[in-house]
Formats: structure tokens, sequence, C-alpha cells
């Protein structure tokens, strides 16, 4: 069977209020290019009817394909296997929400024909979205580009386009569990392109990153592309350290000379220096603890995901 020009994949997590209109502004933008296509959607452990509407734009429509997930195993993940179960010539990742419009992908297209291998929407804008959002996404992408020495865009999410040769070497070649899929896709080093969008207001429903998801996703991006969290603890412990001890001998040296005499509260300074220094002790303990539980996922060679159906797969 020949490949399909473009492989869209559409991750889903309750979304039932918007998988079809989803389908619909997806189905119209592609017949539009003019180009073979097939969308894969992958319910990632949905427990509402997002299964069941999938199942139904399936029955209907055979180059929209289902992968459901046996459980939820998080949308990075998502994003992987329908990456390893696509067929495209070259592979478009958007959520399901709309705020990624797909008008944008035949632009997209035409990038990649003109020879980029991966082409990321940039967003110039974010509708609908809080202040909060706003600062901290905002935030977080330059404190990601200032921390990493790979270079990762700024202002753009997982919504992009890749080359075949692209979504093979993250298939082959990447293994890694705690997955920043966009973050990887940079450091592959491929050649790579913008397109400028408008990120717009949510079609339908509730967003599926909360401020916890928001911060392991941060974590995650941070820890996989940059050990600077573990300098922290040295550059800050160290002179710490040393000022604690100099301090420590000059103030028994000084007392035991009879030139300092005992100060009232000095045991409250001393106690608030000791919780002091033990918080960032934790902290630096925190900070490692998290390198080394990735490092134990890594060990535990668990799969990214388990699938519990695939629905249109010729396999």
């Amino acid at each position: 069977m020949e490949r399909p020009v473009c492989s869209v994949i559409v991750p889903v997590y309750f979304e039932e209020e918007v998988i079809c209109e989803t389908y619909k502004r997806l189905k119209t933008v592609m017949e539009g290019t003019g180009e073979s296509y097939e969308i894969i959607f992958v319910n990632d452990g949905s427990r509402d009817r997002t299964k069941e509407l999938a199942l139904e734009i399936c029955a209907n429509d055979k180059t929209v394909k289902l992968i459901d997930f046996s459980r939820n195993f998080g949308h990075q993940n998502a994003i992987t296997a329908g990456m390893n179960n696509s067929s495209g010539q070259c592979v478009v990742v958007i959520d399901a929400d709309l705020q990624d419009p797909p008008e944008v992908i035949p632009k997209m297209i035409a990038k990649w024909r003109e020879g980029y291998d991966i082409v990321y929407g940039k967003r110039v804008k974010r509708e609908g979205e809080t202040a909060f959002k706003k600062v901290t996404a905002k935030a977080f992408y330059r404190i990601l580009d200032k921390m990493t020495e790979v270079d990762i865009p700024v202002d753009t999410g997982d919504f992009r386009l890749i080359d075949r040769k692209v979504c093979d070497a993250l298939k082959n070649d990447i293994s890694e569990r705690n997955r920043y899929v966009r973050g990887i896709v940079s450091w592959l080093g491929f050649k790579a392109a913008p397109v400028e969008f408008v990120r717009e207001k949510r079609f339908a429903g509730e967003t599926k990153y909360p401020l916890k998801k928001m911060i392991k996703f941060a974590g995650d991006a941070i820890m996989s592309f940059s050990y600077k969290p573990l300098r922290w603890a040295l550059i800050f412990g160290l002179p710490l350290g040393a000022v604690s001890l100099i301090s420590l001998i000059v103030m028994i040296i000084l007392t035991a000379c009879g030139v300092l005499a005992p100060v009232a509260g000095w045991s409250l300074i001393a106690i608030s220096c000791v919780f002091g220094c033990t918080a960032m002790v934790l902290i630096a303990l925190g900070i490692i603890g998290e390198y080394v539980a990735r490092t134990y996922d890594e060990a535990k060679d668990r799969p990214l995901y388990v699938i519990n159906e695939k629905i249109n797969f010729d396999d």
C-alpha cells in the first residue's frame, strides 16, 4: 500500500465535546490540500464518550484511524504512539482542542515541500487564555532557552510537521521515558522553519493541563535537557558552607578571647540559620532525587504505552 503524503496525529483525552468538530475541520483542511492523508486519533485513556465518537468516525471514514490505550499514559506518550504507528511521508501533530487551527497545516506542508524537515507552529498571539497562563508560559520558554544548550524555539508547542526521516529517528533511536517531544525533535538537529499563527480560544471543554501537570511538564523539559539544577546545589552550597564555617570559627575565637560577649537572641539566630541550611540541603536532595527517579524509570525499561485496540490499521 502506498504511503499517504501526510499523517495527522491527534491525541485525545476527555474530548467528547470537541472530537467531532475537530474531525470536520481536519477533514475539510486535508481534502483542500489535494494530498493523500490519514488522521490518527490516539485515545489516552478517556472514560467519557471520546472513544465511542471516535469509533463512529472511523466506521464512516477509513482515512481516520484510532489507537486506544489501555489506560492514561500521558500526552507525550500519546504523540509518540501516533508517530510510531503513522505511515505518512510527513507527520503533523495537533491537539484536539482546536486552539492550534488546522487551517495552518497547508502552510506547514508548503514549507516542507520547500525542503524543511521540521516545520513548527510559532504562536504570535494567544487568545482566550488567562494572564497567569500567558506570563508563566512566556517565562517557562525563556528560562528553558537559557538553561539548555539545545536550541528549542520559544513560544512553540507540539503543533508541528516533521518529515518521515525525523519520525523514524524518534521511533528507532530515542527510547527515553520522561519525554519532552518538542525538545527531542529540536535535539535531533534537522533543518527547521517556523510558521506563525494566532492560537485560538479553546473550542469547548476544559484544559487537560492544570497547574500540577504544567509544573511536572516543565520539570520533565528542564531535566531532560539540562544538568544546571544539579550544579546549582554545588554553586550555592559551597559559598554558603564556607561562610558558615568561617563565621563559626570567628565567633568561637572572639567569644573565647572575651572580645565578643554572648548576645541575647543568638540561639534564635543560630536555629534560623540551621533551618535555612537544612532547607537548602533538602532542596538539593530533592533535585538530585528527581534525576535519580528518571534514571530508575529508564532502568525499568517498561513500554511507553500499552495499546488496547487499533482501528482501521491494515495490520
